[in-house]
């Protein structure tokens, strides 16, 4: 499956964001769906996931509560609303899918080509 994320920019601090990310070659609803974030000289850190049907959803700690993964399988495409943007939340934004789990999400099949975020203050 080739995934391909975007809807990102330079937002303002207290802005919101949702990034998309476009799934094509397989039907998405195969996979769990996940995205992560790189910040720059970091490490590329997990941020959400969701179960093949939509039905779960699994956050990390650090965006528990100001963001939102959700998914349209019938239009073969996973979201990722951002609320309340802060500095800290400017990376690059990467989906990804896999087969077997969302819980944690592993392991990682296929990555999408990420979307930069970039919050200022």
């Amino acid at each position: 499956v080739q995934l391909a994320a975007y809807g990102g920019g330079l937002v303002q601090a207290g802005g919101l964001l949702r990034l998309s990310c476009a799934a094509s070659g397989r039907p998405v609803s195969d996979y769990n769906m996940g995205w992560f974030r790189q910040a720059p000289g970091k490490e590329r850190d997990f941020v959400a996931a969701i179960s093949k049907s939509g039905g779960s959803t699994y956050y990390s700690d650090s965006t528990k509560g100001r963001f939102t993964i959700s998914r349209d399988n019938a239009k073969s495409t996973v979201y990722l609303q951002i609320n309340s943007l802060k500095p800290e939340d400017t990376a690059v934004y990467y989906c990804a899918a896999s087969r077997v789990k969302y819980r944690p999400f592993s392991p990682v099949d296929y990555w999408g080509k990420g979307t930069l975020v970039t919050v200022s203050s």
